[in-house]
């Protein structure tokens, strides 16, 4: 829907005032009033959801539906030693090297700009940037990859941009986004940046967790309505990625998923 409007000047100054967070919060209300529930049943038949996947069938709102619950047994987490995928998503990686930009969905970006702070880039160069991309169809619930400690928490402002192809060719999209992020210390793979993206019409990143230890596979947030991205960060040398994943071509992965071999 929001694809062509990205293709002249008006259109992509008609989505800049769509996506301010005034009007993304109006949107949010709409997604979690009842007034909503109507576009359940065509939008999962249109993006192929099993709604006999839901732990729950009955949905107060359609936020209600986006943000909904499996079945107990159906994203099984990989066993001990192996680092997992934290949600359902396209995955593409990529290797973060010095003063140098590489490609998120068709943009060109630095370290330094995606989390704003050049003490924290400098930590990961020469390391891996693992880049999770969520569309509608997507379970919209994350977890803690392995467990660990959060030593810092960081919100950026930003406006919201959907994060279709066509529109990352025409803006920078994840230095306009509303982002959020926790620094983490972990004994089998060092430090690791963990930071959710928000996009077009998306309320809320809403995080369970911003301090203190966490496990893994415990739930560290969702995302409400729209396509959203999770990007994860790792220090040179410590994840052993397997090479199936370790590509900057899409692979779909789920939550839980190993995606590491074991040292």
């Amino acid at each position: 829907m929001f694809d062509n409007w990205y293709n002249n000047r008006l259109g992509r100054l008609a989505a800049r005032c769509l996506a301010t967070p005034f009007i993304s919060y109006i949107a949010g209300a709409f997604m979690d009033s009842p007034l909503s529930k109507p576009m359940i049943k065509r939008f999962a038949r249109q993006n192929g959801i099993d709604l006999n996947q839901a732990a729950e069938t009955r949905f107060k709102s359609f936020n209600a539906f986006f943000t909904r619950h499996l079945k107990d047994g159906l994203r099984p987490l990989c066993g001990e030693g192996l680092f997992a995928s934290p949600c359902d998503a396209l995955l593409s990686v990529y290797t973060i090297k010095d003063e140098s930009r590489f490609q998120i969905k068709g943009a060109s970006y630095s370290i330094a700009d995606l989390v704003e702070d050049e003490g924290i880039a400098r930590d990961f160069s020469g390391g891996r940037c693992l880049v999770f991309r969520l569309t509608p169809a997507h379970y919209h619930r994350y977890i803690f990859p392995c467990d660990g400690s959060i030593i810092d928490h960081k919100k950026i402002k930003g406006i919201y941009h959907t994060v279709r192809p066509t529109a990352v060719e025409k803006a920078q999209v994840l230095r306009t986004n509303t982002r959020e992020y926790v620094l983490c210390e972990t004994e089998e793979y060092g430090r690791l940046l963990i930071m959710e993206v928000g996009a077009l019409l998306v309320g809320r990143i809403v995080n369970h967790k911003t301090s203190g230890d966490f496990s893994k596979g415990e739930e560290k947030g969702y995302f409400e309505f729209g396509g959203s991205t999770v990007v994860v960060l790792a220090q040179k040398d410590r994840l052993n990625l397997d090479r199936r994943f370790d590509t900057q071509d899409e692979k779909s992965v789920y939550a839980g998923e190993a995606l590491t071999n074991p040292f």
